[in-house]
């Protein structure tokens, strides 16, 4: 069990617990009436309290979050850590690993490995990515140890992508398509009228032998998004046969989540954290500069 406890300021004093919870806290309401339910899910220096109920200078409001059991079946499966707190674990996911057991993957995804993670540890917390990546994408991954911080960290994490796409792109740009399923299909999307708002941010770093290097800012997050924007600008990710790159140089999408900025969600200290490019991704653009020469 997690125990969070925040201090009522001075510039707090006269205010409803529920006004606190809602603008200093920032609980989402579901988590809120969740705890509300739960016997001290929710105490003023340690005893009950009531959302009317008035605060003062100096209280200590206590939300204590249970966790659940960990379900997915432990696997010893290599995976780096990058930071872990009371809170937060942040890894560095290797390629085609899904975030999931699935059909074909059924115990080698990262829930697999951080389940093991916690029974070295003797540790349980609930499984929760704050974002996914592909079963191809590498690089960082938040997952959140409870509730509270999952949900104040939700939407709010600052992403850098470097991909490799194909053919020559210079400068910088904003593709804004919507991304729904491609028609006929159950996980293939596609750039359609009647899809769902994406918005896409790149600058090319450098262009090398017949692909380009580049930096990508995500405003949305659609499934498969970078994927499908570069594949329908004419410069799909290396290595994405799905979206009509070539595998000859790289066997999956040559793409790399490799920096994080959030702020911590019980601290509110700024967290900037980074991820080395993999190797596969370093030996097609060190391959593609050996074609320039």
């Amino acid at each position: 069990m997690r125990r969070i406890v925040f201090s009522v300021s001075n510039s707090y004093e006269g205010i409803s617990l529920r006004s606190f919870l809602r603008s200093y806290v920032k609980i989402s309401s579901r988590l809120c009436a969740k705890l509300k339910r739960q016997p001290g899910g929710i105490s003023r220096n340690g005893l009950p309290v009531k959302a009317p109920d008035t605060l003062h200078s100096g209280d200590l409001i206590a939300l204590c979050l249970q966790e659940g059991e960990e379900k997915a079946v432990p696997v010893p499966i290599p995976v780096r850590i990058i930071w872990e707190d009371p809170d937060l674990l942040i890894c560095d996911k290797p390629a085609e690993m899904p975030m999931y057991p699935c059909p074909g993957h059924p115990c080698d995804s990262l829930e697999n490995a951080v389940a093991y993670i916690q029974l070295q540890a003797h540790k349980t917390f609930t499984y929760r990515p704050v974002y996914r990546l592909d079963q191809g994408t590498t690089g960082l991954v938040i997952l959140a140890k409870n509730a509270y911080a999952a949900s104040r960290l939700a939407g709010s994490v600052q992403k850098t992508y470097l991909a490799v796409c194909e053919g020559k792109l210079a400068g910088s740009g904003l593709i804004d398509k919507p991304i729904g399923l491609k028609p006929g299909h159950t996980i293939q999307r596609a750039v359609i009228a009647c899809g769902d708002c994406a918005v896409t941010r790149w600058r090319t770093i450098f262009c090398t032998g017949s692909c380009s290097f580049i930096a990508v800012h995500l405003k949305t997050g659609r499934t498969h998004q970078i994927r499908v924007h570069f594949s329908d600008f004419g410069h799909p990710l290396a290595g994405d046969d799905m979206y009509g790159g070539s595998r000859k140089e790289i066997t999956r999408p040559a793409l790399h989540c490799a920096e994080i900025h959030f702020r911590h969600p019980v601290t509110g200290k700024a967290i900037r954290l980074r991820s080395a490019l993999p190797e596969d991704m370093l030996i097609l653009l060190k391959g593609n500069r050996n074609d320039e020469k």
